[in-house]
């Protein structure tokens, strides 16, 4: 009984790191969620005057479990825009209960940093750097920033703007995630951000000219790239489009009911047109 039990102990003593703690009992770990113990004794002593927290008519059916209390979502926007009430402009509550936070693009840098930072945020994960282009705008660029805070099971949409020349601060200081993304927007968009360490095209090719996903650059682009056989190489050359754009008419070209349909103006006119020339000749 004596050796079996020194014996036991002996390939307990032997047995690798790794598969003595995949033998260990799990831990159950728990995820804290907004709640009001942890938060409430901030929004009593800030209040937002200025921000009107405004929520989407048609909330999206989602699970309950997934989110937080939308509540407690609109009294942290309110805090968020009471602390720094200098550089964030409007909070929102999307149709999927995500906070929304629309800052001034000078407040970039010190509105992550507080929410990276913050003992009741902790977004210590920047998802992804995306934008939107609208031309019409004055600033044309919306920048997109999303944070997650897994401590707290939550997630934040952090919003700004800018133009074709007037530069983003760089958060790969915050968060080194930022990285490529901020080199994505540059390479899709030309939005410029200073400070970056590298801030160079990431997923097109050298020499590339233009900004792919801007709504003024052309489908066809500007160059394109072949295969030459006597070269050796592939090679570069401006677009040759074979066969000249056609215009469509935007009517469905399936008449399912033509009996029940008017005829377009544009078909009558020329209607009209062919029996007077016709008429002419005649």
């Amino acid at each position: 009984g004596i050796n079996a039990e020194y014996g036991g102990l002996l390939r307990t003593l032997l047995r690798p790191r790794a598969l003595q703690s995949a033998l260990r009992p799990a831990q159950v770990c728990s995820v804290r969620t907004f709640s009001d113990e942890v938060v409430n004794d901030f929004y009593t002593r800030h209040t937002a005057k200025d921000v009107t927290i405004r929520r989407t008519e048609d909330q999206a059916e989602v699970d309950k479990k997934a989110y937080p209390d939308i509540e407690k979502l609109e009294k942290f926007g309110l805090y968020i825009a009471s602390i720094l009430p200098k550089y964030v402009q409007d909070v929102r509550i999307t149709s999927t209960k995500e906070l929304e936070i629309l800052i001034h693009p000078e407040g970039i840098v010190p509105v992550l940093g507080m929410l990276r930072d913050h003992t009741n945020a902790q977004f210590k994960s920047l998802m992804e750097i995306t934008a939107v282009d609208v031309p019409a705008r004055e600033y044309r660029f919306e920048l997109v920033y999303c944070l997650l805070s897994h401590i707290y099971n939550a997630r934040c949409i952090v919003k700004t703007y800018t133009d074709e020349l007037t530069p983003i601060d760089s958060v790969t200081a915050l968060y080194k995630s930022a990285d490529w993304g901020e080199r994505e927007c540059w390479d899709m968009y030309g939005v410029y951000f200073s400070g970056h360490p590298d801030l160079r095209r990431i997923l097109t090719d050298y020499g590339f000219d233009g900004h792919p996903q801007r709504k003024d650059f052309p489908l066809t682009g500007y160059t394109e790239c072949r295969y030459d056989n006597e070269l050796g190489r592939v090679v570069y050359e401006p677009v040759e489009v074979a066969q000249e754009f056609r215009r469509f008419e935007l009517e469905t070209p399936w008449e399912l009911f033509p009996n029940y349909r008017e005829t377009p103006e544009h078909l009558l006119e020329a209607a009209r047109d062919e029996i007077i020339e016709e008429e002419k000749k005649k």
